[in-house]
C-alpha cells in the first residue's frame, strides 16, 4: 500500500520552527550548569511552541530536547499530533559569521559513512561530520535523538511525516541528519521525511550532494537570501565582493575583499556543492537592509553579513512573524559605584524570573516591572569594569556600551555620534557621549586630532586630521575618545567618512 502523501510543511513554519531553536543560545553569564540551561531553554521552546501569534500557531508541542556539553549544537524533536508530523530541528554554533564558517574545517574532507555503504564515495567537511557526530550522539536523560524518534514514530496514528530543518549551520547539519535518518528502519508505517533549510552552507561535495537529492523525499528545499554570505559558502563566495548595492552600501573595500578572498580559499582543492532545490527569497534591498551598516568599511559589512543572516530576516522576508524576542538592556541608571549600590537597568523583556549579572557575579535583590521594561536591585560585590546583562528563558542580552558597570572608578566613556560623520580633513566635528574629562583625547582610526575642545562630560570638537592613506586604508574610521583611562567602544554611530576636497575654482 502506498504511503498517504500529506501537504509539505510551508516554509513559513518551518523556518519558524528553526528560529525558536535559537532560544536562550547564550549560556549565563555567571554559569549555569548544562542541565540548568537545558531546563531554561526547554522552558523557552515550550513558551514560544505555545504561541498563537506564531505561524507555528501553538500547533506544535515539544517532545525531546537535547544540548551539547559544549554548547555548540542543539536539536529539538516537536510533534503535530492532527497531521501526524515531526520536526527534528537543529541548531549549530551561535556566534558571527566568520567564526561559523572558519569552524566547518571544510579544507579536509572526510567519508559520509553513516547511511550505510553508498555505490560510490560520499565527502562531507570534517568540521561538518563533527557537528554531525556531536548531534546524532547527544542525549537528555540517556534518550538520544534516534531513541525519541522511535518512540514518538510508534505512537503515529497514521503514516508519519518527519521534517528536519535548520537555518546556517543547524541547516548544514540537517542534510547529514535527514539522510541518516531516512537510512534507518523505524517502527510501524515507514515515515515520509522532508528536508527545509534556510541560510545554510554545504556540508559536502558533489557526490554528498547528488547523493541527498537522489532520496525520496516529500520536500527537500534550501532557502535563502540572494545577499546572505552564508549560503554561499563553499560554493560561490567570492560573488559577495560584489555587494552591497550603492545606495545605500555598504561597498566591499579592499579589506572586506581580502577577508572573503581568505575565507574563500579555506576549502583548497576540495570542490563543494549544495543539495536541495534552491529557492531565492525575495529581496528588495533598499528595504531590506539594516540602516546602521552602509559605509563602505569591514565593520558595516560584517554588520549587514549579520542582518542579512539573522533568523528575524529570514522570517521577514518569507512574511511570517517574529519570534519572540529576549531581553535588551538600554541602560543603567547609574554606570559606576561599589557593591551594594542601588540602580536599574532599562530594556524591554524582563518578565518574571529574569537573572541580572554584572560580569560573573549575580545582582541582588532583583524587583521586574510589570511591563517588563526595568529591573531595579543592588549592585553585588566586585572589581573592574563589568558588562550588566538580564537573563531569562528566552535567551541573555547583549552586552552594550551603557550597560557597563565600573566599580570604584569613573563611569565608562561612551560616544553616541559624530556631527557632520562625513567631510574632508579639516572638517571640524562635534563628538558627542557621557563622561568625557578635561584629559580627553580624540582619535580619527590611528591618526590623533590637534587641539580637541572639551566641554565635559558631554561634547568635544575636532578639526578631523590627515587620513591616512595607501593600498588598504579605508576612507570610514572609527572615531575612538580616550579619557579618564578608557577608550570608548567602536560602532557604526563613531564612524567618520573622509571625503575628498572639493578642487579650487
Amino acid at each position: 500500500m502506498a504511503a498517504e502523501q500529506t501537504a509539505p510543511m510551508t516554509p513559513q513554519v518551518a523556518m519558524t520552527l528553526a528560529a525558536i531553536a535559537a532560544t536562550a543560545a547564550t549560556p549565563r553569564p555567571s554559569g549555569e550548569t548544562v542541565p540548568e540551561q537545558l531546563n531554561r531553554v526547554f522552558l523557552g521552546i515550550t513558551r514560544q511552541l505555545a504561541d498563537t501569534d506564531l505561524a507555528t500557531g501553538a500547533d506544535w508541542s515539544l517532545r525531546w530536547l537535547a544540548l551539547a556539553p559544549d554548547n555548540a549544537n542543539l536539536a529539538y524533536l516537536a510533534a503535530d499530533p492532527s497531521s501526524s508530523s515531526f520536526a527534528v530541528v537543529l541548531r549549530g554554533t551561535v556566534g558571527n559569521v566568520t567564526d561559523l564558517l572558519e569552524d566547518l574545517d571544510v579544507g579536509t574532507v572526510v567519508p559520509f559513512t553513516a547511511v550505510g555503504a553508498p555505490s560510490a564515495p560520499v565527502s562531507v567537511s570534517q568540521g561538518a561530520m563533527a557537528a554531525f557526530t556531536q548531534v546524532v550522539s547527544m542525549s537528555s536523560g540517556g534518550v538520544t535523538l534516534v531513541q525519541a524518534l522511535t518512540e514518538a514514530l510508534a505512537g503515529a496514528a497514521q503514516t508519519p511525516t518527519v521534517y528536519v530543518i535548520g537555518h546556517s549551520l543547524g541547516g548544514c547539519i540537517a542534510t547529514m541528519v535527514a539522510p541518516y535518518l531516512q537510512a534507518r528502519s523505524w517502527p510501524g508505517a515507514t515515515p515520509q521525511f522532508g528536508l527545509c533549510t534556510f541560510a545554510a552552507p554545504t556540508a559536502g561535495g558533489p557526490d554528498f550532494a547528488d547523493y541527498v537529492d537522489s532520496l525520496p523525499w516529500i520536500v527537500n528545499a534550501r532557502y535563502y537570501n540572494p545577499y546572505d554570505v552564508v549560503p554561499l559558502a563553499w560554493t560561490s563566495l567570492d560573488d559577495a565582493e560584489g555587494w552591497y548595492p550603492a545606495p545605500p552600501g555598504p561597498a566591499a573595500n579592499d579589506e572586506v575583499d581580502a577577508v572573503i578572498s581568505v575565507i574563500a580559499g579555506l576549502p583548497g582543492p576540495h570542490p563543494y556543492a549544495q543539495p536541495g532545490q534552491a529557492v531565492p527569497l525575495a529581496i528588495d534591498y533598499g528595504r531590506t537592509h539594516d540602516p546602521d551598516f552602509v559605509k563602505s568599511s569591514l565593520a558595516d559589512f560584517l554588520g549587514q553579513v549579520a542582518f542579512q543572516h539573522a533568523n528575524s530576516t529570514y522570517l521577514g522576508l518569507l512574511g511570517a512573524p517574529d519570534v519572540l524576542a529576549g531581553p535588551v538592556v538600554r541602560a543603567l541608571s547609574t554606570n559606576s559605584g561599589e557593591g551594594g549600590t542601588a540602580l536599574a537597568v532599562a530594556g524591554s523583556g524582563f518578565g518574571p524570573g529574569a537573572a541580572v549579572d554584572f560580569g560573573p557575579v549575580p545582582g541582588q535583590d532583583l524587583a521586574v516591572s510589570g511591563d517588563g521594561l526595568a529591573i531595579s536591585l543592588h549592585a553585588p560585590p566586585g572589581v573592574g569594569v563589568v558588562d550588566v546583562r538580564v537573563t531569562t528563558e528566552l535567551g541573555t542580552s547583549a552586552a552594550v556600551p551603557f550597560g557597563r558597570f565600573a566599580y570604584g572608578g569613573p563611569p565608562p566613556v561612551i560616544t553616541t555620534g559624530l556631527f557632520p560623520a562625513t567631510g574632508p580633513e579639516g572638517t571640524s566635528v562635534t563628538v558627542t557621549g557621557v563622561n568625557f574629562g578635561a584629559d580627553a583625547q580624540v582619535f580619527f582610526g590611528t591618526n590623533p586630532a590637534a587641539s580637541p575642545q572639551v566641554q565635559p562630560p558631554y561634547e568635544i570638537v575636532v578639526d578631523a586630521p590627515a587620513p591616512s592613506t595607501g593600498f588598504g586604508r579605508p576612507s570610514t574610521v572609527n572615531v575612538t575618545v580616550v579619557s579618564n583611562g578608557y577608550s570608548s567602544p567602536a560602532g557604526p554611530a563613531n564612524e567618520f567618512t573622509y571625503l575628498k576636497s572639493s578642487p579650487e575654482s
